[in-house]
């Protein structure tokens, strides 16, 4: 499901990439980096090995090492086109069958469960999360259920969870990051996680069916749309104003309070990278998902892969969701950090929230942490494509 979690700062547009891009916040304090320009080495042609190593060095976080290469077009083996073109013909039409099957049914359950229901209607958004007793009941065990099955036909069989309690995490990082306060409620308001592949959300389902940020044009896809809605997305606009911005802010910032507060309303999911990784990095988080002051359960994603790589960081959609459902066998490790609540510092404070939760992430995750983001990502994509002409990205901020 194509979702963008997306900034709600003080700019007049939006930039947008991937998938479930998160919500940025208002940082407090100004970014002091220079504008990004235009690498000299770009050109109207793919680059040099020389460059091509440059560049891999440069933008690390969104270099892909699987079997296909650079982009999902390096040169294969022999064996390898066997075994892609034996996937072609059998696998991927049977998984494309039974993952359509799975959508039209759920798709079929939902428009059950919301008849002669009215929408709730706020700030110009449109969901379903209110519904309450056997309709909210069906609609939430038979989504993480329907997911589960559907991550199965993709081909991950087993999922490998672990939880790390408190006293670990204080042990390894030296720090007590549980800060829960007397009579506070125990329940996070927000689902914490990095962005590595547009099967986030799809895992995030199966596991605790929150809700989060989508385009408004989500809400309209045949069989998506009405699900979204069931989930309680929040859609955003495209191309939207600064004082959209304000309504999209205000509404994901109550909606992570009320999670926190009553157990009966769906948590949100927020992926404060913006975009994603190769899931070997953890990029500089966003503020959007800390300035509510609630407490959050950090997730850590990983995708062991031998062949092809789960995660969407240099290749097309369409040859990724192909070369995906080829691969026999795929893998998550799922890593879930204990609830952290902020102390009342780091509720005066967003960023410092924001980077104590991502200090803590990398320790657990063993991810390298980079300081890059939207922007350069979308450089590194205009060189591997040999396209220079960029402008509007290569000279503006990834505030």
């Amino acid at each position: 499901m194509e979702t963008e979690l997306k900034d709600f700062g003080s700019n007049n547009h939006r930039q947008m990439d991937e998938p479930a891009d998160e919500p940025r916040g208002e940082d407090s304090g100004k970014d002091e980096r220079p504008l990004l320009k235009s690498d000299s080495n770009l050109s109207s042609s793919p680059p040099s090995a020389e460059n091509l190593q440059e560049l891999e060095k440069k933008y690390a976080a969104y270099v892909r090492r699987d079997a296909y290469g650079t982009m999902g077009r390096g040169e294969l083996p022999l064996s390898e086109k066997i075994l892609l073109g034996f996937a072609l013909v059998t696998l991927l039409p049977i998984r494309l069958i039974v993952g359509m099957a799975i959508l039209i049914l759920y798709s079929l359950i939902c428009h059950f469960c919301t008849l002669f229901t009215v929408p709730n209607r706020e700030e110009g958004q449109e969901n379903y999360a209110h519904l309450r007793g056997w309709r909210r009941v069906v609609i939430v065990h038979t989504g993480k259920f329907l997911s589960r099955a559907l991550l199965f036909t993709f081909g991950f069989y087993w999922i490998s969870e672990s939880c790390r309690n408190a006293d670990a995490v204080e042990k390894l990082t030296g720090e007590n990051d549980c800060n829960e306060q007397p009579g506070e409620s125990k329940r996070p308001g927000a689902i914490i996680s990095n962005h590595v592949s547009h099967l986030d959300i799809l895992y995030h389902m199966s596991s605790s069916f929150p809700s989060f940020v989508a385009k408004r044009s989500v809400a309209k896809l045949p069989f998506i749309g009405l699900m979204s809605k069931c989930l309680g997305c929040v859609y955003v606009q495209r191309e939207s104003k600064s004082s959209d911005f304000k309504g999209v802010s205000g509404v994901v910032i109550e909606r992570v309070k009320e999670a926190h507060q009553n157990k009966n309303a769906p948590m949100m999911l927020l992926f404060p990278e913006g975009t994603t990784t190769n899931g070997d990095f953890l990029l500089r988080f966003k503020t959007g998902a800390f300035l509510s002051k609630s407490p959050v359960l950090p997730v850590i994603l990983r995708y062991p892969y031998k062949r092809c790589s789960p995660a969407w960081d240099s290749i097309s959609g369409l040859r990724h969701v192909i070369l995906l459902l080829c691969q026999f066998v795929n893998h998550i490790e799922v890593t879930k950090l204990p609830v952290y609540y902020p102390s009342e510092q780091e509720k005066e404070d967003p960023i410092l929230y924001a980077n104590n939760v991502r200090k803590l992430m990398a320790c657990e995750g063993n991810l390298v942490m980079s300081d890059i983001g939207l922007a350069e990502k979308r450089i590194y994509h205009a060189a591997l494509n040999g396209n220079n002409s960029q402008p509007s990205v290569l000279h503006q901020k990834d505030d």
